[in-house]
């Protein structure tokens, strides 16, 4: 198929290459940045178009990879009568497309992708959402350019995924900067902390991570959480950060008491 993406960033690299390497034609990368949009046009054998002059509707799908609260203002200049249009945006609802195209819908990685070190395995859940049936197929296309799990889910259900999301991936990677940063000032390898984080995600691919559930908190030790709270004392930030943990942390298992 032909194909064209608009945006210079992490999933637009993500996506462009994938569909490249899959065997697709790439015809526009579209882009505000002169140089990033030659990067990744020049990447994928395309041609590196200012987004500012409009959008041609000469490819199958068009895909927006941008930033989420830009989509909306970018649709403004788009009118699509015979591609597909897609946003890739997880909390974005389909219906900001609904004036920039005939055909069109929405397909979300489950991801952290970074353009650097873009990811091999093909385990990347994906879910999509589309305006009508006939779309899926040319949708579904496009998806197993780099995935083999497709799920479909609308705006609500996108939107559900999308907060757990910021839970299990942006929360917990603050946690462990947190953490390195702990280590830090008192002189202590962060390395040393590696195996329990891994021992701690591999539980979880096959038990709930309810049942999983250890520390102070759970266990009521007010004791230990003190003398923690005094470590941090001087970092207010994460003195309240640990006391709303340890208090959700507590408020689950007395319910479940």
């Amino acid at each position: 198929m032909r194909y064209s993406v608009i945006g210079t960033g992490n999933t637009a690299w993500f996506i462009a290459k994938k569909m490249y390497d899959a065997g697709h034609q790439c015809a526009a990368i579209y882009g505000r940045d002169t140089d990033k949009t030659a990067a990744l046009a020049n990447a994928v054998s395309g041609t590196a178009k200012p987004l500012q002059d409009g959008v041609a509707d000469d490819v199958d799908v068009c895909i927006i990879a941008i930033s989420d609260n830009a989509i909306v203002e970018v649709c403004n200049h788009i009118s699509l009568t015979k591609a597909l249009l897609l946003h890739t945006a997880g909390a974005v609802s389909i219906d900001v497309l609904q004036q920039a195209a005939v055909n069109y819908g929405v397909l979300w990685p489950i991801y952290s992708i970074v353009k650097n070190n873009l990811p091999d395995t093909r385990n990347i859940p994906t879910v999509f959402e589309t305006n009508t049936v006939n779309n899926i197929p040319l949708l579904s296309a496009v998806a197993q350019s780099f995935t083999d799990v497709l799920y479909e889910a609308d705006g609500d259900k996108r939107k559900t995924l999308h907060v757990a999301a910021v839970f299990s991936n942006n929360f917990t990677n603050h946690l462990f900067s947190i953490a390195e940063r702990i280590c830090k000032e008192k002189n202590l390898p962060f390395a040393l902390l590696l195996p329990i984080i891994q021992q701690t995600v591999s539980r979880i691919e096959n038990t709930s991570p309810a049942l999983q559930q250890t520390g102070p908190a759970k266990r009521g030790d007010i004791v230990t959480q003190t003398n923690h709270l005094q470590l941090l004392e001087n970092q207010e930030n994460w003195v309240e950060v640990y006391k709303a943990i340890s208090a959700s942390i507590a408020a689950m298992y007395r319910q479940k008491d």
